[in-house]
């Protein structure tokens, strides 16, 4: 069963980090593109980074660009999304999805067929 769990949220003050952790199970996630996605309440979805497959390029979007940072390690078969400078409109819950259809270039405003249940980040003093 194809299947990914994100991890790492929690409550953090301004200015804070936080890394959150993808965990894929039932495929090799070095073949798949990786995205990360945030909804809070009363706003869209947010796409905020990508990761191609293999070494694939990376993205990111403009409101998180500078501060996250995606990466994979193949080897434990997950994917992370590391927060810093975090800030209160960060506030989310977070989500992360992949798909095998993108190749090493991945397209944030592409449908992803597997997603996590999310992890809920709070930037708050």
């Amino acid at each position: 069963q194809v299947q990914v769990v994100e991890s790492g949220g929690g409550l953090v003050q301004p200015g804070g980090s936080l890394r959150l952790s993808c965990a894929a199970s039932g495929f090799t996630l070095g073949a798949y593109a990786i995205a990360w996605f945030r909804l809070a309440p009363g706003k869209e979805r947010e796409g905020l980074s990508c990761i191609g497959s293999g070494a694939g390029s990376t993205y990111y979007a403009d409101s998180v660009k500078g501060r996250f940072t995606i990466s994979r390690d193949n080897a434990k078969n997950t994917a992370y999304l590391q927060m810093n400078s975090l800030k209160p409109d960060d506030t989310s819950v977070y989500y992360c999805a992949a798909d095998p259809g993108y190749g090493p270039v991945c397209d944030i405003t592409g449908l992803y067929d597997y997603w996590g249940q999310g992890t809920q980040v709070t930037v708050s003093s």
